[in-house]
């Protein structure tokens, strides 16, 4: 005879949990869960440090101290000097999680932003727009506690400039977002400034122009390197809406133009290291400029990164130069 068989208890048993038949079995089965739980909190802790986006925090605070030497002219107060890197560090988090916010349409347009949390829904929009105007509020709090006036408008300044002015309206309606964008860029220095004397002097709009200034030609190597990402999230970026030797031909006179502002610091105070530094270093960023740019009027492969790389440590020597002449000083 055929032997009949309960479905719905098999089916019931088959749908119950397989439980640990041993102490060892359960132990093991907890540490699995709280592996779970770590991995799980880990990944959203790593997705809010991603709106952030460290790596132009670290470039931003690599101008930041070095000014704040210069402007005491020495070696400053440790605690301003964390301060201001804390301080710093969260109001560029704070702009660049509400710019991901704002951006979140075209992030998941391009490839080169697809992976950003708010495209990988990782996390909500609300979630990221709560977590970056927090962030605002606890640095521009900070400033306005442990520094002065004129350093806490600036750096409230510079978020909102960021956001409103570039993210909403220049990025998305001029090929000149990268230059006017470069005014939030540049402010950290100003800061910095502003948060060791309590005013600005020449030095100090000087630097301010050699951040502005060197900003085009480094964005523009990376705007070409993603000129399809770019234009398909239609977005005017100059490498989009204008031929490679135009490109190449602005990258070459912004870097002269920066190269003329770091000298042009040289008379007021600087010792001869900071003078051979910036001339040196200045000549290499033209060398890669003209490189860049040649290879445009040849219409040759532009090899834009090597520029991109290279004007991070440009810029990074030169305001090493500044922080070690102030403490020669």
């Amino acid at each position: 005879m055929t032997q009949l068989v309960d479905h719905s208890v098999v089916d019931q048993r088959a749908s119950e949990p397989v439980r640990p038949t041993s102490a060892a079995a359960l132990a093991r089965a907890q540490r699995q869960q709280a592996a779970g739980r770590r991995a799980g909190v880990a990944a959203v802790v790593k997705a809010y440090v991603s709106l952030t986006k460290p790596r132009i925090i670290e470039l931003l605070l690599i101008t930041t101290v070095p000014v704040m030497f210069l402007a005491k002219g020495g070696l400053p107060n440790l605690w301003l000097v964390l301060v201001v890197l804390v301080g710093g560090s969260l109001a560029a988090g704070a702009a660049n999680a509400l710019n991901c916010y704002i951006d979140r349409d075209i992030d998941q347009v391009m490839k080169r932003t697809s992976r950003r949390p708010l495209a990988t829904h990782t996390v909500s929009p609300r979630s990221a727009l709560v977590f970056g105007l927090t962030l605002a509020a606890v640095s521009t709090v900070l400033m306005a506690t442990f520094t002065n006036l004129l350093a806490t408008l600036l750096t409230a300044g510079a978020i909102a400039y960021y956001d409103l002015v570039y993210t909403l309206w220049l990025k998305r309606t001029t090929p000149q977002n990268t230059v006017w964008g470069g005014a939030c860029g540049a402010a950290p220095v100003l800061i910095g400034w502003a948060a060791v004397t309590g005013g600005l002097s020449w030095p100090a709009w000087v630097l301010f122009a050699v951040v502005f200034l060197w900003q085009p030609p480094h964005f523009y190597a990376l705007a070409i390197k993603f000129k399809a990402d770019y234009a398909r999230a239609g977005i005017p970026m100059l490498p989009v809406v204008a031929s490679m030797r135009r490109v190449g031909l602005e990258t070459v006179v912004y870097s002269w133009l920066t190269v003329a502002a770091s000298v042009a610091l040289w008379p007021l105070g600087m010792t001869p290291l900071y003078g051979v530094v910036a001339i040196v270093t200045g000549a290499m960023l033209l060398v890669e400029s003209h490189r860049l740019y040649n290879r445009a009027r040849r219409e040759e492969p532009l090899k834009p990164m090597r520029l991109f790389h290279w004007s991070v440590t440009y810029l990074t020597l030169l305001f090493v130069a500044i922080a070690v002449d102030a403490l020669l000083h």
